[in-house]
């Protein structure tokens, strides 16, 4: 195990760091990235006293010749590659007559698009390792939620991605698997990149909606969350599992959210439940 070799992206905090202290800790090569490097005080703190050492790198989703020179310099110094974890996303909270389409443009930029990217430069190395390609999306990649169309679009759009990639990718000996978790502590405020009180004041004919989905969703991260640990756990029993499934979700609320969706035909089961989130 100790000379298999996995790239993470997105590990300044989070599932990411969470995923990247795991990886290490059960013996894999470790190869932690981040779009800023100066955010990594954090990862290597938690390394340390995890008694763990990581190969911390810069690597930008959005950006080809950063994933490109990332990925090179991992086979240039480790010689292969076994595994690729895409972690690095946003959140991201509105409404589209709220926002511009240029503000949806970015948040597929970050979530499919950088997905794109990474799992691209790395396919021929997982082709010569029988690797593994995992994605964390969420189960907002199956489940459209209100004031999450951008984010929920990218997510699908990752999954449908994926789903589709799998056979192909089974053919030359690589495994497609996404990783789709609930609410994770701390990250929805942190991680949608707006002030949700500010949203809410902004709403215009949207305010009394919105207000009742943000108080629902901060109350269902505060009491209902996941830790980024226990997500962690459930993306290395995925990346180690000998036959992994395709879709793998994160807890049993997780299960209950999605199989709703998988379940509902004419879609009338995830309109009911969603549309009780904006009063």
């Amino acid at each position: 195990m100790s000379s298999k070799v996995v790239l993470i992206t997105g590990t300044s905090s989070g599932i990411g760091l969470a995923a990247a202290v795991a990886t290490a800790k059960a013996g894999w090569r470790t190869v932690a990235t981040l779009r800023d490097t100066g955010r990594a005080d954090e990862l290597r703190k938690t390394a340390a006293e995890a008694g763990v050492e990581l190969d911390i790198r810069q690597l930008d989703v959005t950006d080809e010749a950063s994933v490109a020179a990332a990925v090179e310099g991992v086979i240039d110094d480790h010689g292969r590659l076994d595994a690729v974890i895409n972690n690095a996303g946003a959140g991201h909270l509105g409404t589209l007559e709220n926002e511009t389409v240029a503000d949806v443009r970015q948040v597929m930029e970050v979530n499919f698009f950088g997905v794109l990217h990474v799992s691209k430069a790395a396919l021929p190395h997982l082709r010569a390792s029988g690797g593994r390609l995992i994605t964390v999306t969420s189960v907002g990649g199956v489940v459209g939620q209100p004031f999450n169309e951008a984010y929920c679009a990218a997510k699908f759009a990752v999954e449908g991605y994926m789903e589709s990639l799998a056979p192909v990718a089974a053919k030359l000996g690589v495994t497609v698997s996404v990783v789709e978790p609930g609410a994770v502590a701390t990250e929805f405020v942190n991680n949608i990149g707006v002030d949700p009180e500010a949203a809410v004041a902004a709403a215009g004919p949207y305010t009394d909606a919105l207000r009742a989905y943000v108080d629902r969703t901060v109350s269902q991260f505060l009491s209902g969350a996941q830790t980024p640990a226990e997500v962690a756990e459930t993306v290395l029993e995925t990346l180690v599992a000998d036959r992994p499934a395709f879709r793998v979700q994160t807890s049993e609320w997780a299960r209950a959210f999605t199989g709703t969706k998988l379940a509902d035909l004419d879609g009338s089961a995830v309109q009911s439940l969603t549309g009780g989130w904006i009063g």
